[in-house]
């Protein structure tokens, strides 16, 4: 993705990515054409650093022949984001712009066959979004949970490159109280995006 340097922002990157976990996979299709699904991943680090994404999508979903075929793929997360107006300016010589925090991941994809493992991939995202839930899970009928096991096909996405955009006007600190101001006053989003103004230091 188009990133510059002030936007860059790699230290980030895990606390978006666990923050915002529906990410967009995308793949190619039998024709080269993009295909795309949005998916929980799940990120797993290895020495502190980014390293495995896990997640499984619908066996009637293309999605898994085209990992199967051609590997390498494209994971997105998109984190908060805002519209900024100019008003937060001292000046009126400005144009208003657009705040956001994303994550784009390079992947090679590995499909994970039997039911033991995909049952382990699931309990790990249960774990992370309704833990009380695993009890439900491990209490259900084998004939039920192994129909759904085979309704799904998962795999580990382990990441080849990594870049997170941070861009938040770093390099218009007129602006920083301002923005911070009105970012806090608004929507769940704009507030969202004061509190990572906080997080990163701009103010």
């Amino acid at each position: 993705m188009y990133l510059p340097q002030q936007f860059n922002h790699p230290e980030h990157a895990a606390t978006l990515m666990r923050g915002h976990p529906l990410a967009s996979l995308v793949t190619t299709d039998d024709g080269g054409f993009p295909f795309m699904a949005h998916l929980p991943l799940k990120l797993l680090d290895q020495d502190g650093q980014p390293a495995l994404l896990l997640g499984h999508c619908a066996r009637g979903n293309p999605l898994w022949k085209h990992l199967q075929q051609r590997p390498q793929a494209l994971a997105s997360f998109m984190g908060p984001q805002a519209y900024m107006s100019p008003r937060v300016y001292p000046d009126l010589q400005r144009v208003p712009t657009w705040l956001y925090l994303a994550v784009q991941v390079r992947v090679e994809a590995r499909l994970l066959d039997g039911e033991e493992a995909k049952d382990a991939l699931l309990k790990q995202l249960i774990g992370d979004h309704e833990p009380p839930y695993a009890d439900q899970w491990r209490g259900l009928p084998e004939d039920y949970t192994g129909k759904m096991l085979n309704a799904i096909v998962a795999f580990e996405l382990r990441i080849l490159d990594l870049q997170c955009a941070v861009k938040l006007n770093q390099h218009r600190p007129e602006a920083h109280a301002a923005m911070h101001a009105a970012y806090r006053a608004g929507n769940e989003q704009e507030q969202a995006i004061a509190a990572w103004m906080h997080k990163v230091g701009l103010v």
